[in-house]
């Protein structure tokens, strides 16, 4: 029985392990925190309690089964959690064939609005993407190795979908149309993510990295509009970016500009976007919570 076990159990690693889940896979978790891994196993998976400080003695043996690796959990100064504690683990796992880790497209840093692809040179700017190509660097090392299990990369853009999204923003009063003149990021759904992942665990793909993202960058601006006529509420007022208090992650985001292509998943993995633009996936999100 294929076996994945997912560093991190955020919302990309769900989807995933729902949708091979329902494939006949054995799914294992990982949280930093009790609560955690009680909601894991809550929804029918396995769990590991990793806090990425020590080794995990659940891990060790879980790793006797796995066939799959996803790691979504972000590195820190010191680097990345899973190798730090279980790379020794994870070389001699037996029956080890592929490990995915999920990075950013933040890894690009700011090209002034002009396209990128997987070709082109990195220039991370802010410490945490800087930390993320590191550990890229590091898991994309074992597949060097003699034998070592296949190694992809997936720099994933904006995560949005079912609770995470402009609807929700919008349905909250929460949402904010800040406006930076010429500004565009690229999103993905959550499920075109989960689609990716499992497209290239199928066919293994013949490139180590991938960007993941929509087809359609778009003003931050335009989505909350988009969000509000769906909804059949008024949009909020436009803000200028200088007139807004922005959290220092947010002012990151926004002081970088690319364009990102996605070319080689359709390309090279076969897939093809359920939502490839705002529009389709927030009319699926505001389906889905009118379906619940």
């Amino acid at each position: 029985m294929n076996h994945l076990i997912c560093f991190g159990f955020g919302f990309s690693a769900r989807a995933l392990a729902e949708q091979l889940a329902a494939l006949g896979w054995r799914i294992t978790g990982t949280s930093r925190s009790a609560e955690g891994t009680e909601r894991i196993r809550a929804l029918g998976f396995a769990a590991a309690r990793f806090d990425g400080n020590t080794p995990c003695t659940d891990i060790r043996a879980a790793l006797q089964s796995a066939s799959h690796l996803v790691i979504s959990a972000p590195p820190g100064e010191d680097g990345d959690p899973v190798l730090r504690q279980h790379q020794s683990d994870i070389v001699v796992a037996p029956g080890l064939k592929w490990i995915g880790y999920l990075s950013t497209i933040g890894v690009y840093g700011d090209h002034g609005g002009a396209w990128v692809d997987e070709t082109t040179p990195e220039t991370p700017v802010s410490q945490r993407s800087k930390r993320r190509l590191a550990a890229e660097q590091s898991w994309l090392s074992l597949a060097n190795s003699d034998g070592g299990p296949t190694v992809r990369v997936f720099r994933l853009a904006g995560i949005y979908g079912p609770g995470r999204s402009a609807i929700d923003q919008v349905r909250a009063g929460q949402a904010r149309r800040i406006v930076k003149p010429g500004q565009v990021f690229n999103r993905i759904h959550v499920d075109d993510i989960a689609a990716t992942l499992a497209a290239a665990i199928v066919t293994g793909g013949t490139h180590s990295v991938y960007n993941v993202t929509d087809n359609e960058p778009a003003p931050p601006q335009d989505v909350i509009g988009y969000a509000a006529r769906l909804l059949g509420v008024p949009a909020p007022p436009e803000v200028p970016i200088e007139d807004v208090g922005l959290s220092p992650m947010t002012k990151s985001f926004y002081s970088e500009l690319k364009r990102v292509r996605n070319e080689r998943i359709k390309q090279d993995l076969g897939v093809r976007l359920r939502y490839p633009t705002y529009r389709e996936g927030l009319a699926s999100v505001l389906a889905a919570t009118r379906a619940n």
